[in-house]
């Protein structure tokens, strides 16, 4: 139950039992219009032109953050790990994409990070990628100040520490710190208690370059196999999750409509994370198979796109005026929408761009694509570009 609750195969399962109640008329919250798939489709290739003309996208990872305001940072992180030998290179940035994403939560619409370095102010995920990205080559996260993510200094890590990286004072909130804050100490923990992942003497995430390449054959590695190591690895650091057996099962809710246990897992974080290792594996000369095994993201701006073209609907005026929680029916079958709307927004836009999914994979759909779509409708259509739905975060979640 525990492997298949942390498969690609579950998440699009379970969410498409969610969605086939929706499209039969059987849900409490939503209904669907897929005659509006052409026209989300359009939106979305017509955002893809504007930001990647020649349609050659990037893959949608934290390295594209990392990149805001037009800053070649990771230019002058290379330039840094230049001494390095290609897997110590992979590991640094392994260790960087890792703490970054882990950081990544929605910062809510009040919170800025102001670049001593270049002058630019930045708010929500380039904010979030921005800063973490200063503390870990200030040396934030590591003992020795040095360009890595040390178990025993996360372990140590304070909330004022973390608080003054990120620039948190009273006039500039950052939702969820302390839920972020803990999550990077029990991800202190997880390395410690994982040596096979991690290492033994100088337990770091970056050592999990070395578990991957001995997975790897023939020089090719399958996206699912990073998946997998990212969940085993991780699956202990989330907080006041449900639980199977003792082992905590991380991004995975219940639905009373669902068959079986009522579980749906999602895996939102953990799957962007592993599309974020890709490009550092590729560097080192790894082929990536089956990327597409991998599913699209549930989270706001996803699934925002679909509700604000019309995608899918609230049954009832409250869902879109109330606050909820990430774990309520409501957010649960929201995300589950989003995720098989994305495969079929996926393949809708493939077949009116005349391309197959190797040339245009969904990891390549969601960068050019569904969530840069998603922030510019929600940026047109409300002050702020806040969610359709208001969420209520603990910072571990969106």
């Amino acid at each position: 139950m525990i492997a298949y609750l942390r498969s690609p195969v579950a998440i699009r399962e379970r969410c498409g039992e969610l969605f086939e109640l929706v499209v039969e008329g059987k849900s409490r919250h939503f209904v669907c219009d897929l005659t509006r798939l052409a026209g989300v489709a359009d939106y979305v290739i017509e955002v893809m032109r504007a930001e990647y003309p020649d349609l050659q996208v990037p893959f949608h990872s934290r390295w594209r953050h990392f990149q805001a305001g037009g800053v070649p940072r990771l230019t002058e992180l290379n330039e840094v790990l230049a001494g390095l030998t290609p897997q110590e290179k992979a590991a640094a940035k392994f260790d960087l994409a890792i703490i970054s994403v882990l950081l990544d939560a929605g910062a809510g619409h009040d919170w800025r990070y102001h670049e001593q370095e270049t002058g630019l102010s930045f708010g929500r995920s380039e904010g979030l990628a921005v800063a973490s990205f200063q503390m870990f080559c200030q040396g934030a996260f590591s003992g020795e100040g040095w360009l890595q993510v040390d178990a025993e200094k996360l372990q140590a890590l304070t909330e004022s520490e973390l608080a003054t990286g990120f620039q948190v004072n009273a006039d500039n909130p950052l939702v969820g710190i302390s839920g972020r804050l803990s999550l990077l100490q029990r991800l202190g923990e997880a390395l410690v208690s994982a040596p096979h992942l991690f290492g033994d003497e100088n337990p770091r995430p970056g050592n999990l370059v070395n578990y991957l390449l001995g997975k790897a054959e023939n020089g090719q590695l399958a996206a699912t196999t990073v998946f997998s190591a990212v969940l085993e690895g991780l699956s202990d650091i989330w907080p006041g999750r449900l639980e199977v057996a003792g082992v905590n099962l991380g991004d995975v809710w219940f639905h009373p409509d669902v068959a079986d246990n009522n579980l749906v897992p999602f895996h939102k974080l953990s799957q962007w994370l592993t599309y974020s290792l890709l490009e550092p594996l590729q560097e080192l000369g790894l082929t990536i198979t089956g990327k597409d095994a991998l599913t699209g993201l549930p989270e706001y701006r996803n699934g925002g796109l679909c509700l604000d073209l019309g995608l899918i609907s609230a049954k009832y005026p409250e869902i879109l005026h109330s606050s909820h929680s990430v774990a309520s029916e409501i957010i649960v079958e929201w995300r589950a929408l989003t995720v098989i709307l994305l495969d079929l927004i996926a393949v809708t836009v493939r077949d009116k761009l005349g391309m197959s999914a190797e040339e245009l994979p969904l990891v390549k759909i969601l960068q050019g694509g569904t969530w840069t779509a998603g922030r510019k409708i929600a940026a047109e259509l409300r002050t702020g570009g806040l969610p359709p739905i208001k969420i209520e975060s603990d910072g571990t979640v969106f």
